[in-house]
């Protein structure tokens, strides 16, 4: 068996974790806690909740809210300068992927100097960054257990995809509270982004027997919990959705990604699109596509989803695909590209940016550009 590894950071997971950042913070060793969420945190009172925490424990927090989905490179330098202006020692990360991917970024700009747009690509991080604690309010992206940082240049209008061991954070609190004061469209598009970690960590060509596990576990689980949690709001399935994005989250961080997530980095970079919203339009096309590379681990994925159907031939796993997809449209979500691009025209310059992702590297099997441009025709 080849040499793999499997980095995680330290996980506080259970309704109510939230309580637990204040001493946390505290025995990080930091005075000075600089928070990174966004706008809607704020108004939905989560913010000020875990600032009154801080303050419990006698830590000064400094707060950076100027974070957007699909966050730019500028929003990164603009909070490294805040955070050396006044002179923070740890980061908290308070949102979805969005302000988790920001505050890496600014870890990585107070730390090892120089613009974020200097360490797109893997191992350019040298020096490590000031502690981190984060707090994921969505179950999907990730990002508070990953290696990855993705951020927008603003000047070519791409997804950079960052990747090193240093931006796992020292500590992911999973309150699955969070997610009662997301509205039902949000759950259910970051569960898709979740459910797309797994099935592309799984068929990954850096998959291990730890990260398959992980994902194993992270398809099982939102299969039996994503319709109790977007239909009924249950606590129970909310937390079990939430679990199920850990799991993915850990496999993905370790194994990588592949062909659906470059070109949904692509699409977000061009048009600042929903990244969740990408995986329900390509996954099934990106799937065909790799299934002859992969086919019994499409066929396991199938059986979880769709348990007592049969997907060992050519056949029954294109119905299968077909399934995935009449799935995700009773969910209420876009599965075709021309619901959310007005043309096809750009297309081709997206599958160019999309092949130099550093998510191809892991793709199952290998890709052109014109196999990209003919899984987006696909997904039309």
């Amino acid at each position: 068996m080849r040499i793999t590894k499997f980095a995680i950071p330290e996980i506080l997971f259970g309704r109510g974790s939230v309580t637990h950042i204040g001493p946390c913070a505290k025995a990080l060793g930091g005075e000075i806690i600089f928070l990174v969420s966004d706008p809607g945190i704020e108004q939905a009172g989560w913010l000020a909740q875990v600032k009154k925490n801080l303050h419990g424990v006698g830590l000064s927090c400094v707060d950076f809210c100027q974070v957007t989905p699909n966050p730019r490179d500028y929003q990164v330098q603009e909070g490294a300068a805040l955070y050396n202006e006044v002179k923070a020692d740890i980061i908290v990360a308070l949102g979805g992927g969005s302000p988790m991917d920001v505050a890496k970024g600014i870890g990585i700009v107070v730390s090892n100097g120089g613009r974020i747009n200097d360490y797109e690509g893997a191992n350019r991080v040298e020096r490590p960054l000031p502690p981190m604690i984060f707090l994921p309010t969505t179950a999907g992206s990730g990002s508070d257990l990953s290696q990855f940082c993705i951020i927008t240049d603003e000047k070519r209008k791409l997804k950079m995809s960052i990747i090193s061991r240093s931006l796992i954070p020292h500590i992911s609190i999973i309150d699955p509270d969070f997610l009662s004061s997301k509205p039902t469209a949000l759950i259910v598009d970051s569960s898709i982004d979740a459910l797309a970690h797994a099935i592309e960590s799984f068929i990954s060509l850096a998959t291990s027997p730890f990260t398959e596990t992980q994902a194993r576990l992270a398809l099982k689980l939102w299969h039996e919990n994503v319709d109790d949690a977007r239909i009924n709001r249950s606590p129970a399935a909310l937390e079990n959705l939430s679990l199920a994005s850990a799991a993915a989250g850990m496999s993905f961080s370790n194994a990588s990604l592949g062909a659906g997530h470059a070109l949904a980095h692509a699409l977000g970079g061009r048009f600042d699109l929903f990244h969740g919203m990408m995986h329900s339009i390509l996954l099934p096309a990106v799937l065909r596509f790799n299934r002859s590379h992969c086919a019994k681990k499409v066929e396991e994925i199938l059986c979880t989803l769709f348990p007592g159907g049969a997907f060992t031939t050519d056949a029954q796993q294109l119905h299968g695909i077909d399934l995935l997809r009449a799935r995700f449209a009773d969910m209420g979500v876009p599965v075709n590209l021309r619901s959310v691009l007005a043309k096809k025209n750009s297309l081709l310059e997206l599958c160019e940016a999309a092949v130099n992702d550093t998510c191809m590297l892991t793709n199952p099997k290998p890709a052109s550009v014109q196999d990209l441009v003919d899984i987006c025709t696909e997904a039309w």
